[in-house]
């Protein structure tokens, strides 16, 4: 069942979306060689406790930590380890959610560590100008599909993949709600996008072929070709004058529409930067 909020209770998810918007900020600020992802992971749980939330992942389903910090070829749920040092020329997606006043929130970065090559660097941006092709899809009336369809129809031209196993999902009391979000296929199709839908949108594109699998440790997901992968996340609200981006920050509100004009220019021909 997907369940549509009121405005209230749209002003709290907005307050724990915007509390996992800091704390990502602050530690894709940390991000440097030499870190290791346990100690980004500690950042990162004494930034939601100092927030007054809780962290969302950890205990979740039996997930260890507070974040999510995948390297380079991992796609999505990397455990964070005191073994792990991020180098020069890695790119770490990091990944977290929080429960504040009852209700989720959920947002993804992908970070350079130091100079990463031109094929890494046109990841990242692809990855996250996709998110916002998928965020103006998000508008009374649409359909489900449409985001995914945004995604791959921006992803593809320029040579990279769109994971297939992972989803973006509805957030709300639960930190996965119905629907399901694919990132690919077809426009037109699935539940139609009513007010007060929240929606977790997020691409996870690799610089190889699309195929993952997953490692001993029951969480990290690989790339199966050792490819390079990236994932950003936005939580992302259905209102009457168009997307709500719940884990947007308000120094950066014009974001959404300079990307989704993009997307709009390739598809009539255009071609993008």
């Amino acid at each position: 069942m997907i369940v549509c909020k009121s405005p209230a209770e749209l002003e709290r998810m907005r307050a724990a979306n915007q509390l996992v918007a800091r704390v990502l900020r602050d530690l894709g600020a940390l991000v440097e060689p030499g870190v290791t992802t346990a100690a980004l992971d500690a950042a990162a749980e004494r930034m939601v406790r100092e927030g007054g939330a809780v962290p969302a992942f950890k205990g979740y389903r039996g997930y260890p930590a507070t974040l999510c910090a995948s390297i380079n070829d991992e796609v999505v749920h990397g455990i964070p380890s005191s073994k792990r040092a991020l180098r020069d020329g890695d790119i770490v997606s990091l990944d977290m959610g929080v429960v504040l006043n009852g209700f989720y929130g959920d947002s993804a970065i992908t970070v350079a560590v130091g100079r990463i090559a031109p094929t890494a660097a046109t990841l990242l941006r692809v990855t996250e100008e996709s998110l916002y092709c998928a965020i103006a899809q998000v508008r009374i009336g649409g359909r489900v599909s449409d985001i995914g369809h945004a995604v791959q129809s921006y992803v593809e031209p320029h040579g990279l993949s769109v994971v297939r196993e992972f989803v973006g999902h509805g957030i709300g009391i639960q930190l996965h709600e119905e629907p399901q979000i694919p990132n690919y296929g077809p426009a037109g199709r699935g539940p139609r996008l009513l007010e007060g839908m929240v929606l977790a949108i997020e691409p996870m594109v690799t610089t190889g072929r699309p195929d993952v699998r997953v490692l001993d440790d029951g969480w990290t997901a690989v790339t199966r070709d050792g490819s390079l992968s990236a994932h950003f996340e936005h939580t992302v609200a259905v209102t009457s004058s168009g997307p709500m981006v719940l884990t947007a920050l308000p120094q950066d509100p014009a974001r959404p529409m300079a990307d989704a004009a993009r997307y709009e220019q390739g598809r009539a021909g255009t071609p993008s930067r």
